[in-house]
């Protein structure tokens, strides 16, 4: 009778799960439900499904928080996911194409979400928000999405994208208007600073940390609006803890350049994944990752996996902001660009310019001396009599006739000279001027992505018929 029971205990379970799978992939996806594991989170944490949430995400590290609105109204992190893919470089979105996932404060209103994406499920960041369309930015639809595969988004996998979803939809039915998402290039550390304070994108990347350490200092959600062409925060005004905040970050980020910390700028393939997705790539392959991180989304595949071999090529910038070297890094991770710039070559040292020879040339005497013992009649000038604050005097190179000489060169030759002879421009060649380059100018606008390399595989999200400008029912 035991037997029995347990095997019709097994037999429901199994038949739930399956319906569960079935429910979650078809059209009632938009009841995906948090998991039990989470709930328990946030029980440990004080927080409960109903609280406002907070999305923070960040490239160069590949992850993606959610922050929880706690009973004392301060904000706690919930959890941290690993990004599966995101795609271009570090900077912000420019225009439509260029890859780039975008970087800034965007809202997220239920209008947004989507239930029926062919990635699993979606939600849509807002770009072009009212900072980007001051520029002029172009591009639309980009979204937070499952599959592992990106074309200018930030993707997830399907299960984490589920989890996601369910967190942003039960703070939004329970009456946030909008779920804000901080979109960063990287963790906004005073060493991330330091290592990145030449890049183009400098400018715009601290105008982010304004809105950083409001949150981080505050725990709590910065309003945002934007005025000449940057962001604001809070109508402008910084608590006197956010101030401190950012004056301590100054003087660390002084110490760290102090200290020798090298100005790079970081170039990826084609985007990166964390280093937990790299590790199964490599271990298992881009099939077994895809059925994995995908289970519920349209096939597309992971995106230029070879892309994701190895790390970013790490330049290695001059106090100008000029590539000095550029040496590839094992990864993303801050030890591996310390590794590969330790490992770069060193710079040659270059040799001064060689001058022409040129004759040395006796000390000059006062003029008088010069013209009072030229004898009357005679066109030969007299010995020159060097004083007592000239050079030693240095018997010349024979000089060459006179007749050799232009007339005009012959006549001056007799002239007092004040500073030189008088043919030293003539004949001296003149020294090299070093010139100063001048440090690059800040910008807000994205280096453009390298050139695809060739072979690089693809997926289908890469060709035009799945591009992100596609509908956004179709995410």
């Amino acid at each position: 009778m035991a037997i029995k029971q347990l095997a019709l205990v097994a037999f429901v379970a199994l038949t739930l799960a399956a319906c569960e799978e079935d429910r979650y992939r078809g059209a009632s996806r938009h009841n995906i439900p948090i998991p039990s594991a989470t709930y328990a989170l946030m029980s440990e944490k004080g927080m409960n499904k109903d609280q406002p949430i907070i999305i923070r995400s960040y490239k160069k590290e590949s992850e993606l928080e959610v922050w929880k609105r706690k009973a004392d109204g301060q904000y706690a992190l919930l959890k941290t996911f690993p990004m599966c893919r995101w795609s271009g470089q570090l900077g912000p979105k420019v225009r439509e194409g260029d890859r780039m996932a975008p970087e800034g404060f965007y809202a997220i209103t239920p209008q947004q979400m989507n239930p029926n994406s062919s990635y699993y499920v979606s939600f849509n960041m807002g770009y072009p928000n009212a900072y980007d369309r001051s520029y002029g930015r172009t591009g639309a639809h980009l979204m937070v999405h499952g599959a592992c595969s990106s074309a200018g988004c930030y993707s997830m996998t399907d299960d984490q994208i589920g989890e996601i979803y369910a967190l942003v939809r039960e703070a939004q039915n329970a009456g946030q208007r909008a779920v804000q998402m901080q979109a960063y290039p990287f963790r906004m550390t005073a060493q991330n600073l330091a290592k990145h304070r030449l890049d183009p994108n400098i400018a715009f990347w601290k105008n982010l940390k304004e809105g950083s350490d409001y949150f981080e200092v505050m725990k709590d959600e910065p309003s945002v609006s934007v005025a000449g062409g940057r962001y604001v925060f809070n109508g402008g005004q910084a608590p006197a803890a956010v101030a401190e905040k950012r004056r301590e970050d100054d003087v660390q980020v002084a110490a760290l350049v102090a200290k020798g910390t090298p100005a790079i700028r970081l170039i990826y393939d084609d985007g990166d994944q964390h280093a937990s997705f790299k590790r199964a790539l490599a271990s298992n392959g881009a099939d077994a990752l895809n059925r994995s991180a995908s289970w519920a989304s349209r096939d597309v595949g992971i995106s230029r996996e070879d892309a994701l071999a190895s790390g970013p090529r790490v330049v290695v910038l001059d106090n100008a902001g000029k590539a000095k070297a550029t040496i590839r890094a094992a990864s993303a991770d801050n030890d591996a660009i310390l590794a590969a710039v330790a490992a770069a070559p060193a710079e040659e040292p270059v040799a001064p310019e060689a001058k022409p020879a040129v004759a040395p040339r006796p000390a000059v005497a006062p003029a008088a001396t010069q013209l009072a013992k030229v004898a009357p009649g005679n066109a030969q000038q007299a010995p020159v009599l060097a004083s007592a604050s000239s050079t030693p005097v240095v018997p010349a190179a024979p000089a060459a006739p006179a007749e050799d000489k232009p007339f005009l060169q012959r006549a001056l030759s007799f002239m007092p000279v004040f500073g030189g002879t008088a043919d030293q421009g003539m004949t001296t060649a003149s020294a090299p001027v070093a010139s100063v380059v001048p440090a690059s100018p800040t910008t807000t606008s994205a280096p453009l992505p390298p050139r695809r390399a060739s072979g690089l595989k693809t997926s289908s999200l890469d060709q035009s018929t799945a591009a992100y400008a596609s509908q956004p029912a179709q995410r």
